[in-house]
């Protein structure tokens, strides 16, 4: 909170990044002051009425430039190696507490829980625990940014995103979408309520969800047609879903992918695209005839299936 307009840092993400934008303020300061304060030495000391010697500038001067232009170097790469790892930590997630999906269309955030409990522009989490959130965009690209957790994530049509955070204190705090995406896109807001894990499990009990996400998903599975080939009685030869979620998967070209939330859902609209070893290309996309909310729904049953609930 040293530096002027400095927002709240509220996760342990806006630790880290708080960290490293303290240390790119302060080298670049440096330098500043070092610039600056060469030409006031320069300014001075060369000034026209002055005597001194400029014979052999570049003999004089050649161990100066060559120390700060090293100097200069060592820091910078201290920085790149310094913000690449936390690139990595950012987009490499520990396991999940608490895995939520989001689907952002014009112009409303639609957030759904486990249970069942459906949101609109707010979130409420627990404090404390790993929250994960699954994103898909239903029509356009949108960014979901909390500004008090330096986290920043673009929500791309076509293709599933997660991001991760960690609370560290109970609040509410902004959520935007900072992407253009429309004519109302300056109304597309929300707030991240940050509660005690008690207090979060109260909230959900009085949500009145009657089916959870996975039960919602199973419940669309069959209406789609689904569980007529993948289904554990079905005679059709097709990909058994049972613990799919997180396994790899040998595909007909000999490559081998990881079944997570991507695959999962290229699978259900772009099903010839990775075509699992053994069987035939028959799959019919799903394209243009499900939602993202719904694909969503399906993709919380299908991992509900693997007897850990989670992907490796």
């Amino acid at each position: 909170m040293w530096i002027p307009l400095w927002p709240a840092s509220s996760a342990i993400s806006g630790n880290v990044i708080n960290a490293l934008f303290t240390a790119e303020l302060v080298v670049c300061v440096l330098i500043l002051a070092l610039v600056f304060g060469l030409i006031w030495v320069f300014c001075i000391r060369y000034r026209h009425s002055t005597t001194v010697d400029r014979g052999h500038p570049s003999q004089r001067s050649w161990v100066f430039e060559i120390g700060w232009t090293s100097a200069t170097l060592v820091a910078f790469l201290v920085l790149f190696v310094w913000g690449a790892n936390a690139y990595v930590w950012l987009y490499e997630p520990p396991r999940a507490d608490l895995e939520l999906y989001v689907v952002g269309k014009q112009w409303m955030w639609e957030i759904e829980h486990p249970g069942g409990q459906r949101e609109i522009n707010a979130l409420h989490v627990p404090n404390g625990k790993i929250v994960r959130l699954v994103m898909a965009s239903q029509d356009v690209i949108h960014s979901f940014f909390i500004p008090a957790f330096r986290m920043k994530h673009d929500v791309v049509p076509g293709q599933l995103e997660t991001m991760w955070f960690q609370p560290t204190q109970t609040g509410t705090y902004r959520l935007e979408c900072t992407e253009f995406c429309g004519t109302e896109h300056a109304h597309m807001t929300g707030e991240v309520i940050v509660m005690t894990p008690a207090a979060y499990a109260e909230w959900l009990s009085n949500q009145g969800a009657d089916k959870t996400l996975a039960a919602q998903g199973e419940q669309l599975f069959r209406n789609y047609g689904c569980s007529g080939c993948h289904g554990v009685n079905s005679t059709v030869h097709a990909p058994s879903l049972v613990g799919l979620y997180g396994s790899l998967v040998h595909l007909n070209d000999g490559t081998t992918v990881r079944a997570d939330e991507r695959y999962i859902r290229d699978s259900i609209l772009l099903p010839r695209s990775q075509v699992v070893a053994g069987f035939a290309p028959v799959m019919p996309s799903f394209s243009g005839q499900i939602s993202e909310a719904d694909t969503l729904k399906i993709l919380a049953y299908i991992q509900s299936l693997n007897p850990s609930g989670n992907a490796p």
